[in-house]
């Protein structure tokens, strides 16, 4: 059996790579079929299934090309983010049986991704999305119970992160 050392660490390559994999096909199903997911984005903007009594509909935004870009601004981010988590996964594999300080350094990438993934998904999806436009009211267009979902899972990773590296034993 391997060490305990040696499965933390294989447990912070596989969480990052998963993490990265994940990253890796939103951006292909959000641009190999760009107008499913832009349709979301653009209702949660319009603010137009949040309640119909609601005195915040004055932060709608209906301009498609503010739409689009916002929604293109959030396909590279996700590019970013699955480039920095596939990198840093394949950084850590490489340094999987290295010394502790050599790990650890090689966990920076990864770490980058994370901050993107809590950029995109606690304060884009749950900040902006959940509460400035209010997407919390929507019965049809709320994606909060997902990127609750994503944000947890990155969190936690992020928590396994900080973990300190023990130096591998025989």
């Amino acid at each position: 059996m391997y060490s305990t050392a040696l499965l933390l660490r294989i447990a912070k390559v596989v969480s990052i790579f998963a993490i990265g994999m994940m990253a890796l096909i939103i951006v292909i199903g959000n641009t190999t079929d760009y107008y499913t997911n832009y349709y979301f984005v653009e209702h949660v903007l319009k603010m137009d299934t949040i309640f119909p009594d609601s005195n915040i509909q004055y932060r709608d935004i209906n301009n498609p090309i503010l739409i689009h870009t916002g929604y293109i601004l959030l396909i590279i981010l996700e590019a970013i983010m699955a480039f920095c988590c596939l990198k840093g996964s394949w950084l850590l594999f490489k340094n999987l049986k290295s010394d502790r300080i050599t790990f650890h350094a090689a966990k920076k990438w990864s770490i980058a991704g994370l901050i993107i993934g809590i950029l995109i998904w606690f304060f884009g999806f749950e900040v902006i999305g959940g509460e400035w436009f209010a997407m919390w009211q929507s019965s049809v267009w709320n994606g909060l119970g997902s990127a609750e979902r994503i944000v947890t899972f990155i969190v936690l990773t992020l928590i396994l992160f900080h973990l300190k590296d023990e130096e591998l034993t025989n």
